[in-house]
């Protein structure tokens, strides 16, 4: 009786689990909404220390360096940084030869470090309070006291954050003007400077969280938040100055820290000709007329943080809606509910990536060529399944969207294995796949430029149950036969990716034909269906010409491609605009050759890429159409 009740148990249970799963439905269709795939969504900070041939090995090709918060009084000629998280002291934070050591390890890999706007930089190691005589170095709930420079502890428990006596800034921190930050690039690149290759060097943070600074900086900061207009004053003056002498920077900004502060500088309710402006509107329109006015551009890429909220691991597996989804009713939803200035509790719908977008066409006019990006987040549950298909779902988003780059803050056991699996097998275009069940099943397909090549990756975000998913395919032949999938599921607690040749993907094989397939899809997975061997779009951009360059970048009229050594062969050169479509073609044929100039008269403001293939080497490179003086608006 008990062995029969046991397999009654078992009988029922998998009623059970066949009744649950649903039979998913996706369309792919490989001539809409072709999209370019930035390589730079697969990306991460600068906050574990890895063997460079893992980095290698995942495909990880941007690294934010800065470690957000340390930057913000960096000194770059003393090489010394104040932590404001222990005591504001001082330590050694050699950018340079991290930098040396970075491009030497992983010279297809953009590094992005930080420009620094408070006005006050570390300069002196001889005014730290002695942690170790304090307490032996350990952490306690006063660490964010303000010590250096002669301060005093409060150890009362009232108040814990603020020391019985403030240290002294002027002893270990002194001016750093908008010149000074900005002189980093000369000792970099220019005469007599490191000789650092500053294509390698073209994204630059502009500092770290300034809307917080009250409380990360409250040292500096001593009589509360600055305003929203001292702030821009600050940012346009550093911006425009690094932009004279790096033309080609990718300046980012404004690194807000999360969903409140998108919406609210401080406590400000900031008003112009009587209409209320969020922050980040606010921000757009600085940046916009500033531009307009002086014909210089202070915004390349509108880069954000976010650490979403979620009451449950269900929630958490929805939190990628926030960004685009205007009928997703966020539960973290806070600061959007002042959005009208005053606060309206029915607000709940943030789409924040989308509100940028309008906000940006408003201000800017269309095709102004500024992109998105997310330089600190987390996908919330640490769990590896849970992290893993969070982060999934945020990279095949971001690719289908156009995210500039993306480098999450916290990175569990899970995402390694991940971003291998993005990095290295997606291609380098996102077309539409769109689901019956979008909110549970997922599927981000990518095609390489001649769209004879597709992978398609497959969510499912339900916890539990399996999913029984048939994909049609169209305008793309795909010859009857079996492909290989790769699949990412039950992963342990502990890490399991090694290199690209030792990790947790497991392989299988999965039969189409009349361009359609049936697959089930385990609950909590990531599978990738590889429809063709093609080089891989990380590759696309790879940039095995290492040496080519674009200048100037933004361009107006005119683009110059630097080959870095003579073309002696026939070449294709090829410009796509930000959707991936095509938008000129031509050969080169002149053996001898090192530079090429083409026309952009005929382009708009916009982002597009340039692409060059010879028999011998095949890259693309990014670049902006901002034709500030004719056409400008």
């Amino acid at each position: 009786m008990l062995k029969k009740g046991i397999i009654n148990s078992f009988i029922l249970m998998a009623i059970v689990a066949l009744a649950n799963a649903q039979n998913v439905n996706i369309s792919i269709d490989a001539n809409l909404n072709k999209q370019a795939v930035s390589p730079y969504i697969y990306g991460k900070n600068s906050n574990e220390a890895k063997p460079a041939q893992l980095y290698r090995d995942a495909g990880v090709r941007f690294s934010r360096m800065n470690q957000g918060n340390n930057a913000t009084k960096y000194n770059w000629r003393k090489k010394i940084s104040s932590h404001p998280d222990w005591y504001n002291n001082v330590y050694t934070n050699n950018w340079d030869s991290k930098s040396l050591d970075a491009s030497k390890n992983h010279p297809d890999m953009q590094l992005m470090w930080a420009f620094q706007l408070l006005g006050r930089v570390a300069s002196s190691t001889a005014h730290n309070f002695n942690d170790w005589e304090f307490n032996n170095s350990q952490w306690w709930e006063g660490h964010g006291q303000n010590l250096a420079g002669g301060g005093e502890p409060n150890t009362t428990g009232v108040n814990p954050s603020k020391a019985a006596i403030e240290g002294d800034i002027d002893l270990y921190t002194q001016e750093w003007p908008a010149d000074s930050t900005v002189a980093i690039l000369n000792h970099w690149f220019g005469t007599n400077g490191l000789g650092l290759n500053k294509d390698q060097f073209l994204y630059w943070s502009m500092d770290n969280e300034a809307d917080i600074w009250n409380g990360t900086h409250d040292d500096v900061m001593k009589n509360g938040q600055i305003s929203a207009s001292e702030f821009m004053d600050k940012y346009i003056e550093v911006a425009k100055k690094a932009r004279a002498l790096f033309p080609e920077i990718k300046i980012c900004g404004p690194v807000t820290t999360s969903e409140w502060q998108w919406f609210k500088w401080g406590d400000e309710s900031i008003r112009i000709d009587g209409k209320y402006y969020t922050w980040f509107e606010y921000f757009i329109k600085r940046c916009a007329d500033e531009e307009k006015t002086s014909g210089i551009r202070v915004l390349d890429v509108f880069d954000i943080h976010h650490y979403p909220y979620a009451p449950t691991n269900n929630y958490a597996l929805q939190n990628h809606r926030i960004f685009y989804d205007k009928s997703y009713a966020y539960p973290g939803a806070n600061g959007v509910k002042t959005i009208n200035g005053g606060w309206d509790n029915g607000q709940n719908k943030v789409y924040i990536f989308q509100r940028i977008d309008d906000w940006l066409n408003l201000h800017y006019g269309n095709n102004h060529g500024i992109t998105l990006a997310l330089s600190e987040w987390s996908p919330g549950p640490d769990e590896p399944n849970l992290a893993s298909v969070i982060y999934a779902t945020h990279l095949g988003l971001f690719a289908n969207k156009g995210i500039e780059f993306f480098t999450p803050w916290n990175w569990f056991t899970g995402m390694w294995e991940t971003v291998h699996l993005f990095s290295k097998h997606s291609k380098g275009f996102s077309v539409s796949s769109t689901s019956s069940l979008e909110n549970t099943v997922s599927a981000y397909t990518t095609v390489n430029d001649a769209a004879d090549s597709m992978t398609v990756i497959i969510v499912n975000r339900n916890m539990n149950t399996a999913q029984e998913v048939l994909v049609n395919l169209n305008n793309f032949s795909s010859t009857d036969g079996n492909y290989k999938t790769l699949q990412l599921s039950s992963l342990p607690t502990s890490e399991t990716f090694k290199s690209s040749s030792n990790n947790a993907l497991k392989e299988n094989l999965v039969s189409v034909k009349s361009n359609s397939f049936s697959i089930t899809v385990p609950a909590l997975s990531t599978t990738a269906v590889i429809l063709a061997t093609t080089p891989t779009g990380i590759d696309d951009f790879k940039g095995k010409a290492a040496g080519m360059k674009l200048y100037p970048n933004p361009a107006n009229n005119e683009l110059h491609i630097s080959l870095g050594s003579t073309l002696a062969e026939p070449a294709q050169i090829t410009v796509f605009d930000q959707q991936g479509r095509k938008i000129k073609s031509f050969d080169v044929n002149y053996d001898g050759l090192s530079e090429i100039k083409i026309d952009l008269s005929s382009l708009t403001r916009g982002y597009y890429f340039l692409s060059v293939n010879t028999n011998q080497f095949s890259t693309t490179k990014s670049f902006v159409v901002t034709k500030y003086i004719e056409n400008r608006y």
